[in-house]
């Protein structure tokens, strides 16, 4: 009797043992993660904001959806708890908060303009090619945490670490840190990627009785 529930015990941990898999090195976890990342041409998914720290001590915590589709296609919808709305449809971005009553319009930005992060996330960027690799420390269980530093200097943040699921390499934190010791960190849930979202998803229609800013000009 002690041998069999001895075996049943060896069976019950054996599938975990089975998924455990060895941690590859940064560089290759980059590499890996770049041409996962290249196969998927759209991702949708539910997000948590939130910031912490900067010279100013602000915290903050925000929800909403996101929407990806390459190249260079983004709608940010916060819902909660300030309805705020960011959207690229690849040529211009847009940005709405609903109690400031004005919509500011811009270019989206060139390649030598963009942060590398954005970039990557529109698909445009090459997370092995334009940062360095390490491990961060203090992963929770069961992510792998792979912090990278840009090799150009960027002006909002110094690094960016991703949280990525072992088995997948589908990320479910990214979170970029400044060198006044702000934090800001986006946590997905609920992610869905090349479901054929639609170019209507990223066509923003302006909202009657709002100021327009283009380029520092303001219309109504």
């Amino acid at each position: 009797m002690r041998r069999t529930r001895v075996v049943a015990a060896i069976l019950s941990l054996w599938p975990l043992a089975a998924a455990a898999q060895p941690r590859p090195s940064a560089e290759e976890l980059a590499r890996a993660l770049q041409q996962r990342y290249e196969k998927i041409r759209d991702f949708s998914a539910d997000f948590v904001h939130s910031y912490q720290g900067g010279a100013l001590r602000m915290r903050a915590t925000e929800r909403g959806t996101v929407a990806v589709k390459k190249p260079g296609k983004m709608r940010w919808t916060y819902t909660a708890p300030e309805k705020k709305t960011f959207v690229s449809d690849g040529v211009r971005l847009y940005s709405y908060i609903p109690e400031d009553r004005q919509v500011i319009v811009s270019k989206v930005p060139s390649s030598d303009e963009a942060t590398t992060a954005l970039m990557f996330l529109a698909g445009r960027g090459n997370v092995a090619r334009d940062f360095t690799a390490s491990y961060a420390d203090r992963a929770p269980a069961g992510v792998w945490l792979l912090k990278l530093v840009p090799k150009r200097a960027e002006r909002d943040y110094d690094t960016l670490v991703l949280g990525l699921d072992p088995a997948t390499l589908q990320i479910r934190t990214l979170t970029t840190r400044d060198r006044q010791g702000g934090e800001s960190s986006f946590t997905f849930a609920n992610m869905k990627e090349n479901r054929g979202i639609s170019d209507k998803e990223f066509a923003f229609r302006i909202p009657r009785g709002v100021d327009v800013i283009t380029d520092g000009s303001v219309s109504r």
